[in-house]
């Protein structure tokens, strides 16, 4: 997508979305992912886990599942039964282990058990959509290909104003990438899901007047906050 035709975005524009991008830099210096992992192949299979799940729970599983298959070669001859077993907490655990299975062997017999580090192989295998190859690239690699977009992001890119589109991803990931500088794609995800764990919950305070992202010193210029000013 980085290499595609970016919406066109003004300089306000722009200025206005490098303000933002500073001041979540202040409130949060040193972003990272929260998951855990020692090496691209975990991050990979932790993304996967993380569908539909949180990170919290992906790292009470890990540990046991990476201790018993470290590497693409020793998962995809583990037993299908015992992967469901080790993933059974992160829901839809049938699905998962099959795509734990699945990409371990393509890994191992297409990619020397290296996980690649480009997003067309990446989208080739199975559970690896283009937000997770997004997580890897950037994570793992330092290549900001794309923004990560979850709920978090979603949520965050709507109050800001910082996108028209309500839930369909990949112009919401247009959008954020044309507005932002590409050196910092992957930090701005991680800025963001910081951000809407924090004070940019789903629900927000009551009090029109009173954005929650304000109990916590931050000036945001929620756009949901605006709007909801405007109609009192």
């Amino acid at each position: 997508m980085s290499k595609q035709k970016l919406p066109r975005k003004t300089k306000k524009q722009k200025e206005r979305a490098q303000k933002i991008l500073n001041e979540l830099y202040t409130y949060y210096p040193n972003p990272e992912c929260e998951l855990d992992h020692r090496n691209p192949f975990e991050l990979l299979i932790a993304t996967i886990l993380s569908a539909q799940c949180t990170d919290v729970r992906v790292n009470k599983v890990t540990p046991e599942l990476f201790e018993l298959y470290p590497t693409p070669e020793l998962m995809k001859d583990a037993p299908i039964e015992d992967l469901e077993e080790l993933v059974r907490t992160t829901g839809f655990f049938r699905n998962k282990a099959k795509s734990l299975k699945e990409t371990s062997t393509i890994l191992a017999e297409e990619f020397d058990g290296k996980v690649p580090q480009n997003m067309d192989d990446l989208l080739k295998l199975r559970g690896a959509a283009r937000k997770t190859a997004n997580v890897v690239l950037g994570n793992a690699f330092g290549i900001n290909e794309g923004v990560v977009v979850d709920t978090h992001v979603k949520r965050f890119s709507n109050r800001f104003g910082l996108t028209k589109h309500k839930s369909n991803t990949d112009k919401i990931e247009r959008d954020l990438m044309a507005l932002f500088p590409q050196e910092n794609w992957t930090d701005l995800s991680h800025l963001m899901i910081h951000h809407g764990r924090g004070p940019c919950k789903a629900r927000i305070s009551s009090a029109p007047d009173h954005p929650l992202c304000e109990e916590y010193g931050i000036n945001c210029e929620c756009q949901k906050m605006r709007d909801k000013e405007k109609k009192s």
